[in-house]
């Protein structure tokens, strides 16, 4: 990875933060999969309480990042806005609802933890069995 590359992805990761949390996004997780796929290098997850807030996530993010410079290759789920992604390349952002994201768990399956909500209690929302 060149430095030039590295400091564009980090770039590209602060810009997509940063939007998350002007829109008070929640949980916002930061993972590196680099080592598990060539098709991007850093995934970020976050959750909104709601679908309307779902989607000014992934709406803030996309328009945020195109206003740095980067580009953005497609967005999906806008419409139902329980789960939202926007893809930039090298990286993806997924935002969804609490109890969508708890139900698929992406942070387990690209090897990420979990994110701690309220050490030694239950966490506040849980995916229908």
């Amino acid at each position: 990875m060149t430095d030039q590359y590295a400091a564009d992805l980090d770039k590209m990761v602060a810009v997509a933060v940063n939007a998350l949390e002007d829109i008070k996004g929640k949980d916002i997780t930061v993972l590196d999969t680099s080592a598990q796929t060539s098709l991007f290098s850093r995934m970020i997850i976050a959750s909104g309480d709601s679908t309307r807030q779902v989607k000014a996530l992934a709406n803030n993010v996309a328009v945020d990042l195109k206003e740095a410079g980067f580009e953005i290759l497609s967005s999906e789920g806008l419409d139902s806005s329980e789960w939202a992604l926007v893809d930039a390349g090298d990286l993806v952002v997924h935002v969804m609802q609490p109890a969508v994201r708890d139900y698929y768990d992406i942070e387990a399956l690209w090897g990420g933890e979990k994110p701690s909500f309220h050490t030694g209690a239950a966490k506040p929302w849980h995916a229908a069995d």
